[in-house]
């Protein structure tokens, strides 16, 4: 009798999950379309100032022309070329999923026991693509400045960067859906680590 229930039980859920993906996808599709310009440049120009700490450079132009933004960076040991690298950073290269993953994260709703787990799915999605920018830039910018002669990196520095960059762009942002997918799915049951603890009563003291 428990697993005639449970067909039914199973099947409503799988068509109720079905149902709030396809309509999430499509409302999400809609909506991303009209804010991915801004999410990618905002991306972008937190990337590229984050990459001036580690990169002896200036950020001197971020402009948008359609799905590509253009990043201009200048070394900060001016020689006597003044050498401008621009780096093109196409919005769609690392966005293309998202769509798709906020409709699995829209399905997985009615089985989260803790909707917070929502704020830290997003972080990751922001992790994810911030590393892209970061990751491109950085392999890109570090081959520039070393043909330049502004940088002597050597060939464990050119590496480092073309690993990072390859891994984030083969793997990782492919496989984001599933990425975050698997985040909810696994800690879906998870509830907050901290749980109050019952007072003892307390004895009154005989007189």
């Amino acid at each position: 009798m428990d697993k005639e229930n449970k067909k039914p039980l199973f099947r409503s859920v799988l068509i109720k999950a079905s149902i709030i993906f396809i309509v999430a996808y499509i409302i999400s599709l809609v909506v991303w379309l009209g804010v991915k310009s801004y999410y990618g440049m905002a991306i972008t120009t937190i990337a590229s100032h984050a990459l001036t700490l580690i990169k002896n450079v200036d950020v001197v132009s971020i402009l948008r022309n359609g799905d590509v933004i253009s990043v201009g960076f200048i070394p900060q040991k001016y020689g006597v070329n003044i050498l401008k690298t621009t780096i093109d950073v196409p919005i769609s290269n690392y966005t293309f999923n998202a769509p798709l993953t906020f409709a699995i994260m829209a399905a997985f709703y009615p089985f989260l026991k803790r909707k917070w787990i929502y704020l830290e799915a997003v972080l990751i999605l922001l992790a994810v693509h911030f590393l892209f920018v970061f990751s491109m830039e950085g392999e890109k910018l570090s081959a520039a400045l070393e043909t330049q002669g502004y940088e002597k990196g050597g060939a464990v520095s050119q590496v480092f960067w073309e690993f990072l960059w390859g891994f984030i762009n083969n793997m990782v942002v492919r496989f984001e859906p599933f990425l975050i997918g698997a985040f909810l799915y696994f800690f879906r049951n998870r509830t907050s680590a901290v749980t109050p603890t019952a007072k003892t009563p307390q004895k009154k003291s005989k007189k």
